[in-house]
């Protein structure tokens, strides 16, 4: 089993690489925002209590999204490997990933970050907030506030998979199939 922790700040082009790299790998790409619509849409009982949490305007605890995680990748058991997007985002979603995967006889493979300049990460989403209709795309000061509770809560991890020997950096900047080249010549060397 193939898994993958997709990293990169918001606008780091990690949804549409995920595209394809779940089609080429044969992956199921695990997006924590879908994950959380999913069950918020379908008022499962993890939906309703992390609604709840929002509703307040407080984060949902790690429990929680953990919970989602792990109730999708149990339903999908059967496939090649998981591309995990926007999770894990803090060290104690990091350990539970790696306690749950043991318990399944599996590690995470690599964790690959898409790296790439905040200045021009910004002027990325202004443009993709101009048709995507996404107000946290729409306003700069609110992008600069993703960056930063990225920096202090997800950055963390990436010394975390280094650690393991198993983080790889990729350049996010370039054309759609140059980043989707650099990340299949990681992935093929794994």
């Amino acid at each position: 089993m193939i898994n993958i922790v997709l990293f990169g700040k918001p606008g780091a082009g990690k949804g549409t690489q995920a595209e394809f790299l779940k089609t080429k790998y044969n992956l199921v790409h695990l997006s924590t925002g879908d994950i959380f619509r999913f069950n918020i849409k379908n008022q499962t009982q993890l939906g309703k209590l992390a609604k709840s949490y929002m509703d307040k305007g407080d984060l949902v605890p790690d429990e929680v999204t953990t919970k989602m995680l792990i109730d999708s990748v149990e339903s999908n058991l059967d496939k090649n490997g998981f591309l995990f997007d926007g999770y894990p985002r803090t060290l104690s979603q990091a350990e539970a990933l790696k306690v749950f995967l043991s318990t399944k006889s599996s590690i995470v493979t690599a964790t690959i970050a898409l790296e790439a300049d905040d200045e021009i990460l910004v002027q990325r989403l202004l443009e993709r907030g101009k048709t995507s209709g996404r107000p946290d795309d729409q306003d700069e000061e609110k992008i600069r506030n993703r960056y930063q509770e990225y920096n202090e809560k997800t950055a963390p991890l990436i010394e975390y998979y280094k650690n393991q020997g198993n983080f790889h950096a990729v350049n996010g900047i370039g054309t759609i199939q140059e980043i989707t080249d650099r990340l299949t010549k990681v992935i093929d060397n794994l």
